[in-house]
């Protein structure tokens, strides 16, 4: 029966086209039951779920029995009319006259209920849930959608290395490798590599996974995480933020486009995601967002750095995502340009998402004066030794830069609405879970 057969998507048969044609699917067993000589199974797949009704009239009296018992999840395949049912999930459902077990299912350990520390060490099969599944396909949208923008204004992807000599984001959050005879450290970040490629090929992008080594046990951290940078010569700090804007207004627009069904069944309001197509966002720079957050009664001094806490307090200001602006140089990298008109600033931008989701997008201008950033990496606590290849790019032909660092998760984390970014990747590393 399985040669020659054309396999449908259930997605694809979920139609009037197909009432009253023979339709061939194949699956996972998501719910099943047995009433008097029929069975009722409902057949996952990776683009949704039908229910099929095997009847021991057309498919004999043994496989209806089996049914009865097998456990969720097994492996099925199964061929029959395709038949309009509004009480049926989908609105359709497909009378089997062939059905058949591919792998069996033996007491499948997550039957509902389950608390979270129990369905991460099972995550390999919690994966499996509806929800992770809709997650992971507003995920691809996004890895899709941001590709589309780079490569449709010209920019270039490359491929920095994961293996690293040296810190981006400081060295209290690496993890370090035994690399041969040496220590190496996983990357935090592709940006000084990236800076070295806007030499040549100006306008640079590449997407990577970043390692921190943060003690947050936040909403918002994961000790891996998918990182999808840019940097380009003669960009000035706004002209990065309309890169930044632009991305992520892309981006939303396109799962707007094609993930609507996704994020209906996550229960997403749409609202201030529709509201988010249009940029410019608004701007605000530090000071102003200090005076917010002590109005609003939050105990916080300028030169503070602002965490989760205040971040979700501003959000709070806005419908669509927003700029802050113009950091104290003391709590911003060695890298980032500072502001020439106050040397106590530096010209850096954060754009958080709103609705308490905070920071997705942190970037900068960068210094491009050789004797200045040695300044900054000696006052930061760093060796310039360890440096000595990204202070050549200032030797030799340097010009006006910057760039930014997008964390895949959390905006998939803002998107899809959820409640912890853990459930924005398949297997989320965190500190204290590294299993499966």
């Amino acid at each position: 029966m399985v040669e020659n057969v054309v396999w449908y998507h259930i997605e694809d048969v979920l139609s009037d086209d197909f009432i009253g044609k023979k339709v061939c699917v194949r699956g996972w067993i998501y719910r099943r039951s047995v009433v008097g000589g029929k069975a009722f199974v409902r057949v996952r797949g990776s683009t949704g779920i039908i229910q099929v009704v095997v009847d021991r009239e057309k498919c004999g009296e043994e496989i209806v029995r089996i049914l009865k018992d097998i456990g969720l999840e097994a492996s099925v395949m199964t061929c029959g009319e395709l038949v309009k049912q509004p009480r049926a999930p989908g609105g359709y459902e497909v009378h089997a006259d062939w059905f058949r077990i591919v792998g069996y299912s033996r007491d499948f350990p997550i039957k509902g209920g389950e608390g979270i520390d129990y369905l991460l060490d099972n995550r390999h099969l919690w994966i499996r849930s509806r929800k992770l599944t809709e997650i992971m396909k507003i995920k691809h949208s996004v890895l899709k959608a941001g590709r589309e923008y780079f490569v449709e204004n010209d920019w270039w992807e490359v491929t920095p290395p994961i293996l690293t000599a040296s810190a981006v984001e400081g060295g209290a959050t690496l993890f370090p490798v035994k690399y041969f005879d040496k220590t190496a450290y996983l990357s935090q970040s592709a940006q000084l590599y990236l800076e070295a490629l806007i030499y040549s090929l100006e306008k640079v992008w590449s997407l990577t996974t970043s390692f921190r080594a943060e003690k947050s046990r936040t909403r918002r951290h994961l000790a891996e995480y998918w990182h999808l940078e840019a940097e380009a010569a003669w960009y000035n700090m706004e002209d990065m933020m309309r890169v930044a804007e632009e991305l992520v207004a892309y981006i939303v627009q396109y799962i707007l486009e094609h993930n609507k069904r996704q994020l209906e069944i996550l229960g997403r309001d749409l609202k201030i995601l529709k509201n988010s197509v249009e940029p410019p966002y608004p701007r605000i720079r530090y000071d102003e967002a200090i005076e917010i957050l002590q109005k609003k009664g939050v105990n916080i001094e300028w030169g503070d750095d602002l965490g989760a806490d205040e971040e979700r307090v501003l959000t709070m200001e806005f419908d669509k995502p927003f700029f802050i602006t113009h950091f104290p140089k003391e709590i911003k990298s060695f890298y980032m340009k500072l502001d020439p008109e106050n040397e106590k600033l530096a010209l850096g931008f954060d754009l958080l998402a709103p609705e308490g989701y905070g920071e997705i997008i942190g970037g900068s201008e960068r210094e491009d004066d050789y004797n200045k950033l040695l300044n900054r990496i000696i006052e930061q606590g760093y060796d310039p030794e360890d440096y000595k290849w990204y202070l050549d790019l200032r030797k030799y032909g340097s010009v006006p830069h910057s760039g930014f660092g997008l964390g895949i998760e959390r905006l998939v984390m803002w998107i899809a609405g959820l409640d912890h970014i853990r459930d924005a990747t398949p297997f989320p590393r965190f500190r204290g879970r590294i299993y499966p």
